[in-house]
């Protein structure tokens, strides 16, 4: 297992009226993150909220392309993220205890925090397909270059680790520094992690190893 400190790029916020960050998502252009009765969209070069949408997002939020999945209590809620209204709805798996959300292979992944697990579940019905096993609380998750990664926070200890989707084997891992927390995590897709704060109330982007881009 390659195992390594995670280099912190940039932080943003803190940010008016958010206390803590769960979910983020990335649309390709702004970084979405959770802030228990709202959306944000951030822009990630300036660093400003450039809108907000009024949802339940307790916990983990993902983009497939065309709407935001967001959880809120024990639902995940597709929403459109250019009217913020809500078009459907399916329960979430962990019943509220929900993390992490991303989207790949046309299916939605969904952390359950201290259960330890990732599932796939269909986005249509709420089925779960499979489940995958940690050896660590679940955080954010995320999909990128055919890659599942996750992030960690368990006993004060924080980490990005990178799985065998099959077998839940690590295969790396990117220790967070001291005192810091992964909530939410999603790839841009290259060279970045964006990694929501939880209680600090920031979102953080973490450079992505790179030996893992292709």
């Amino acid at each position: 297992m390659k195992h390594s400190v995670a280099e912190i790029i940039r932080e943003y916020g803190p940010f008016p009226d958010v206390d803590d960050v769960a979910g983020v998502s990335f649309d390709g252009n702004q970084v979405w993150f959770a802030t228990g009765d709202r959306l944000n969209a951030l822009d990630p070069e300036s660093g400003e909220i450039l809108r907000s949408l009024d949802v339940a997002a307790h916990a983990g939020t993902a983009f497939d392309g065309v709407h935001l999945f967001q959880i809120g209590d024990a639902i995940i809620r597709k929403i459109d993220p250019t009217t913020g209204r809500v078009v459907a709805s399916i329960p979430a798996p962990g019943d509220g205890g929900d993390s992490g959300l991303a989207w790949a292979e046309r299916s939605l992944w969904v952390g359950q925090h201290r259960g330890r697990k990732i599932h796939q579940v269909d986005p249509e019905t709420g089925e779960v397909l499979r489940t995958i096993e940690s050896d660590r609380f679940v955080t954010g998750v995320t999909w990128v270059d055919g890659e599942l990664w996750h992030g960690t926070w368990d006993d004060r200890e924080s980490d990005i680790r990178h799985i065998d989707p099959e077998t839940g084997e690590v295969l790396e891992r990117l220790d967070m520094p001291p005192g810091i927390g992964v909530s939410g995590l999603e790839s841009n897709g290259g060279d970045r992690f964006f990694c929501g704060g939880g209680g600090s109330g920031l979102v953080r982007a973490v450079r992505r190893p790179w030996h893992a881009l292709k």
